[in-house]
């Protein structure tokens, strides 16, 4: 039955896929940042925005004033944003590899929106979203400039170029105090480890990083844009020689829950590791560091800078 009913809402989708393209824009046209249809016609003040990802899109569209009626709620890492979307009113779609078309199409948006992993994995949801209401997937890692083709959108343009010069502000001073220490920078998951380097195209935290003159190991820092993550096995691991280590544990994942963290902390391999050994070893929250959701979590992953890095003495 439940597949039957599947069938149907996607039936239902495509029948909205066939309206008349040709049909005059009566919003906004937005053209660049629309990398399937272009230009895109989106509602002038849309009313009732679902979001993809419970981070860029979830953040960024609370702190810009979007009417966020949905979004992934289940097993977020940051509970805070949880928290603040829960409060605003927002329904669950589900998880967010797994969202709920059902849910989505009862919400009946007027705008979609989301920062997807990449231009392949959007292009496999596209055609079935973009038949229920006008759909902008945003693939590129550009944090601020997804800020502001939001605030756009709401008119808080100025509102948030004011909290950018706040934040642009501190993470020049940090910067200034930054120490010329080698980092290291370890997450670990039930499967496997993952290290997000210092490169051209990386993860927001990361690019807040190298933004505040962080300094990375040998192993973790490439000017190849077409590489942002290795997965180290247990030997690699002495290559994060750094003199500090950050580690991150959690997060949709259960590695915080199933043992796995502590088998890697008792592990000599592990022991090993100069910063462990130097007692330079600390935990940052997954939540900003994993589901990266804008102008908050920059912050916070400049507090564990300052903290942990500027502070470690």
């Amino acid at each position: 039955m439940k597949h039957v009913v599947r069938y149907l809402f996607i039936v239902v989708l495509s029948v909205f896929m066939m309206a008349d393209d040709a049909i005059a824009c009566t919003g906004r046209t937005i053209e660049e940042e629309a990398i399937f249809d272009t230009p895109l016609c989106v509602p002038e003040n849309p009313q009732r925005v679902v979001v993809l990802d419970a981070g860029f899109g979830l953040g960024v569209g609370l702190d810009v004033g979007l009417p966020i009626v949905g979004a992934p709620l289940e097993r977020m890492s940051d509970t805070a944003l949880k928290a603040r979307a829960e409060e605003a009113g927002v329904t669950s779609i589900g998880f967010v590899t797994e969202p709920s078309l059902e849910s989505l199409v009862a919400l009946q948006p007027d705008l979609i929106l989301g920062f997807i992993g990449n231009e392949s994995m959007a292009s496999g949801i596209y055609p079935q979203l973009s038949g229920l209401a006008p759909t902008l997937l945003y693939t590129d890692i550009d944090w601020r400039a997804f800020y502001r083709l939001m605030a756009s959108l709401t008119g808080r343009t100025a509102e948030i170029e004011a909290r950018f010069a706040d934040y642009d502000k501190r993470l020049s001073d940090i910067r200034e105090r930054m120490p010329d220490t080698p980092v290291s920078v370890l997450r670990i998951t039930s499967w496997d480890f993952q290290v997000y380097l210092d490169a051209p195209n990386t993860y927001a935290p990361f690019a807040v990083m190298q933004q505040a003159g962080v300094r990375r190991t040998e192993y973790e820092t490439t000017t190849d844009p077409g590489l942002s993550m290795k997965r180290p096995d247990w030997e690699e691991l002495a290559e994060l020689d750094g003199e500090v280590l950050l580690y991150i544990v959690g997060g949709t994942n259960d590695s915080d829950k199933d043992g796995r963290h502590e088998e890697v902390l008792s592990n000599p391999l592990w022991q090993m590791l100069p910063a462990v050994q130097a007692g330079r070893v600390h935990r940052v929250g997954h939540g900003a560091w994993m589901q990266f959701s804008g102008l908050d979590s920059a912050h916070r992953v400049l507090d564990d800078l300052e903290r942990y890095v500027i502070g470690r003495e």
